[in-house]
């Protein structure tokens, strides 16, 4: 009688990122720069399953799995060849894990990376019958937008939610999900293991003790990011006083502010989106924004929205930018 196939839970892969982030260089090799480990990232071979020893744990890519995800547990029978994602996130996690040839469809927001299989597929209006005529064999959504993951289970084809992390540890558990729904557990650790390293790098260089207070610009009515929000997290782990915290009562992480309240803040650092319809010239031309801080010391940066609004493996680039502003700040030129 034949054995019956191990299920393995996310837990599995999580446990391994954490042995694989804790392994030397050598044992995981991984590229040091996101541009490169997004379309790359599957050049670390997987373990060799004949080395194992008889009581060791079954390997992490071998199927059925059962996935955790918000909505409840998903099992995958198989591994997956026909996938596609309606999620600009977990379509650039899913090559940087090295799952890029399994993705045979991307939404029309997934221009990350440039080989990514981009197709007029909406994750903010999936339809049912567009997704169905590509014969997928897996689904990865950002949100369950119109009951979507009923209708698709209902015609068996597995559906992984995919949401927007809360922090960036829970941005890692979900890039070990996907790799594990995919049969790429060892190269989603490994990923996970370089990205830790990149931003531990990163946030390294940020100014201890400066306490520079920030303004994170999301569009021009002045919603904004607070610490509740996965990129206002990553603020936080810089040590930064982000000023959109004290009008973010129900801790939503995007609280809309004021003028007054902004101007009043006198925030030194002010981020804006790049694919906002205005410059920091027209931020700096506001009426009363003058005496701000960020204003008169020049101190207006453009971000790339996709990385600000995205969790994925180029967020060091993101760091690294605002480190480098933040540094500016706390040492003048000239001092």
């Amino acid at each position: 009688m034949t054995p019956p196939r191990p299920t393995f839970r996310i837990v599995t892969a999580l446990a391994a990122a954490v042995l694989l982030a804790s392994c030397g260089a050598d044992e995981a090799p991984v590229d040091e720069t996101p541009e490169q480990a997004a379309p790359d990232a599957a050049t670390t071979p997987p373990a060799d399953e004949s080395s194992a020893s008889a009581d060791a744990q079954p390997a992490l890519d071998a199927f059925p799995v059962t996935i955790d995800t918000p909505t409840g547990e998903v099992v995958i029978e198989e591994r997956p060849e026909r996938i596609i994602s309606l999620s600009p996130s977990a379509t650039e996690i899913l090559f940087a894990i090295g799952a890029g040839d399994q993705v045979i469809a991307a939404d029309e927001f997934s221009n990350y990376p440039p080989n990514a299989p981009t197709t007029e597929l909406s994750g903010y209006e999936p339809n049912v019958e567009a997704i169905v005529g590509y014969e997928p064999d897996l689904v990865v959504l950002a949100n369950d937008i119109n009951e979507i993951e009923a209708s698709l289970t209902a015609l068996d084809i597995p559906v992984i939610i995919n949401t927007a992390p809360l922090d960036v540890d829970s941005g890692y558990d979900g890039m070990a999900a996907l790799g594990l729904a995919t049969g790429h557990a060892d190269e989603a650790a490994a990923a996970v293991s370089g990205m830790r390293a990149a931003m531990e790098d990163a946030l390294s260089a940020a100014p201890q003790d400066a306490q520079i207070r920030v303004y994170h610009e999301l569009d021009e009515t002045f919603f904004s990011a607070s610490s509740h929000s996965y990129i206002g997290s990553v603020y936080a782990a810089m040590g930064v006083v982000n000023i959109a915290d004290e009008a973010d009562t129900d801790q939503t992480g995007y609280p809309q502010l004021t003028e007054e309240a902004i101007v009043t803040a006198d925030p030194q650092l002010i981020l804006i989106q790049s694919q906002a319809a205005y410059t920091a010239e027209d931020v700096a031309a506001r009426p009363g924004w003058s005496q701000v801080s960020a204003v008169k010391n020049g101190n207006i940066i453009v971000v790339d929205s996709d990385i600000s609004s995205r969790w994925g493996p180029r967020l060091p680039q993101l760091v690294d930018l605002v480190v480098g502003a933040l540094s500016d700040i706390a040492v003048p030129a000239g001092r």
